[in-house]
């Protein structure tokens, strides 16, 4: 059965780094808001298109090993010159048959946002077509950062997949989310 489902997963889940470095950012967000801190959540999409299903997520260069990983894009993170270090690199995956890395953790979720072929192979496309940014930074002047969120939210928006309701697990946040529907508003350009 084809079906586009999202996935809200812990930020860092599984990594000591990301973990850490994810509740100092919010811990930091949070003051400079007057707000409590709250749970952080990256998303990814899994396809599936029998017989095959497909990862849509983003991640560090250096974090996946195979050569067939189905690498759409790279874009740097930080700042651009940073990018020339395989360190401060980001990948954009759209991998057949590939695993959602700490799935297994992942926080009401599936959310099933379509089961329609056409929206299923729509997604696949305009995937390779997806900005690269630089992560961390407000690449589209809207107050949130381009990261892995934005990437889900932005290939979404293009392919028409009402997002309106589509919230991050209750009591926490999804950081980017904003950036990638902002960016979908605007004429598609890779950086």
């Amino acid at each position: 059965m084809t079906a586009v489902d999202l996935y809200w997963l812990p930020l860092g889940a599984g990594g000591h780094v990301v973990r850490f470095n994810g509740i100092v950012y919010e811990r930091l967000s949070a003051w400079f808001a007057h707000r409590t801190p709250v749970p952080l959540y990256h998303c990814a999409l899994r396809i599936t298109v029998p017989p095959n299903v497909y990862s849509i997520e983003m991640t560090p260069v250096w974090q996946h090993k195979e050569p067939d990983r189905g690498v759409v894009a790279e874009g740097p993170v930080g700042a651009h010159w940073a990018g020339r270090s395989k360190y401060f690199r980001y990948e954009v995956h759209c991998w057949r048959n590939g695993p959602v890395d700490d799935i297994e953790e992942a926080v009401e979720s599936p959310l099933r946002l379509s089961a329609d072929s056409a929206v299923a192979e729509q997604i696949l496309d305009e995937i390779r077509t997806v900005p690269t940014f630089v992560w961390g930074r407000d690449a589209v002047g809207v107050g949130d950062m381009w990261n892995s969120n934005s990437v889900v939210a932005w290939v979404l928006t293009r392919c028409g997949v009402d997002l309106s309701g589509i919230e991050p697990p209750r009591g926490g946040r999804a950081p980017g989310w904003h950036a990638g529907i902002a960016a979908a508003a605007r004429p598609s350009r890779r950086t």
